[in-house]
């Protein structure tokens, strides 16, 4: 399934394109309806399970991430002391590949993952290349001193200087190049149309 086609089947935008996904030429925008032959005819109600699988491919896709992936994080969450909800949802932020998109660095997480596939982090002064790599808070996100004069960077760092973060629970040190978590977010913080609730639902079956 192309990339377009997840978020008009999630039947929302989950801007797995970046930037792209506010210009007109979105497929959600133009096409509003799931793919398919039969999907700008389709108008059945969602089964309470139907309400789950939907909603569970939705986190999937948005943080693009695999099924057991996500399931690995469900049962991991289940061991810890809190509101499960949000703890997968932390685990699920505090991925290094999500850091770096909501840090400004990228513009989907797609990208995300290919800045750090690539090579050009470094946590503690060791290389980290793994998207999946978990952070914590007071960890610090260093980018290589000889990848900082990448075009690409050097471009989004100027654009950085105008805009505001989106997240205050991560700081950016543009002059740097080093991302640092100042805290842990909360459920309120996580941005995204997820009710988490119904993930749970479905493992818990």
């Amino acid at each position: 399934m192309t990339v377009c086609k997840k978020c008009r089947r999630a039947g929302m935008k989950l801007f797995l394109k970046g930037e792209r996904c506010d210009l007109p030429v979105c497929s959600v925008t133009k096409r509003n309806y799931p793919p398919g032959q039969h999907g700008s005819k389709s108008k059945g109600r969602l089964t309470d399970y139907g309400m789950q699988l939907r909603v569970k491919q939705k986190l999937k896709h948005t943080y693009g991430i695999r099924e057991k992936q996500l399931k690995n994080y469900f049962n991991k969450a289940k061991n810890k002391k809190g509101d499960l909800g949000e703890i997968i949802l932390q685990e699920l932020e505090l991925r290094l590949d999500n850091v770096v998109y909501r840090s400004g660095l990228a513009d989907s997480r797609r990208q995300a993952r290919q800045i750090v596939s690539h090579g050009l982090l470094e946590i503690s002064s060791k290389s980290v290349d793994i998207p999946s790599y978990q952070v914590k808070q007071g960890t610090e996100i260093k980018i290589k001193e000889s990848k900082l004069q990448k075009p690409f960077l050097k471009e989004k760092f100027q654009k950085l200087k105008k805009q505001k973060s989106s997240v205050d629970w991560i700081n950016l040190d543009i002059k740097n190049g080093i991302i640092k978590i100042i805290d842990i977010p909360s459920k309120n913080e996580i941005k995204g149309d997820r009710d988490i609730g119904l993930v749970i639902e479905y493992y818990s079956r």
